[in-house]
């Protein structure tokens, strides 16, 4: 129970500290005065689908951290990672579910705020996550799981 605990508030704290950086504080900073009076005025179609991105790329998040502390015995943070491979869920259809909901988040907010400088961030993350992914974490992956993680790469593809 006491291990549980910890591994929630740890999550808890990864989660601020990672996909709350890239998908909250650094948008947040980029788009700068444009959230000011943002919801005094009617929505428009476009924010309703940034809306709706950004809550499918949230409960994706929310999933694979939930199936990281219960089947993983982990964080999603690389200095305390996994003790047991995560190949179920969404993991079945794509070794890094977690990367594509926060890509969707980013997709929805700039679709919300119809930031050109958003859509750059957004390319920049995403050529950042796939460097991380192919020279960090592959790697380590296959240091830690050996032969699982070899046949579990051979089945599911990287992205979608």
């Amino acid at each position: 129970m006491l291990n549980t605990i910890s591994l929630l508030l740890r999550n808890l704290l990864f989660t601020v500290l990672n996909p709350g950086l890239v998908v909250g504080v650094i948008p947040y900073w980029i788009l700068g005065n444009k959230t000011v009076g943002l919801f005094a005025r009617p929505l428009q179609t476009h924010q309703y689908l940034g809306m709706l991105l950004f809550i499918m790329g949230f409960i994706v998040l929310i999933g694979c951290i939930t199936r990281f502390i219960v089947e993983g015995r982990g964080t999603l943070s690389p200095i305390d990672p996994t003790k047991r491979l995560v190949v179920k869920g969404l993991y079945k259809y794509s070794r890094n579910p977690m990367y594509a909901g926060v890509m969707m988040m980013l997709i929805g907010e700039a679709a919300f705020f119809q930031s050109g400088n958003l859509w750059i961030y957004l390319v920049l993350i995403f050529l950042i996550f796939n460097l991380f992914i192919v020279l960090v974490e592959e790697p380590r992956l296959h240091s830690d799981f050996g032969e699982d993680y070899y046949r579990y790469r051979q089945k599911v593809r990287r992205w979608v």
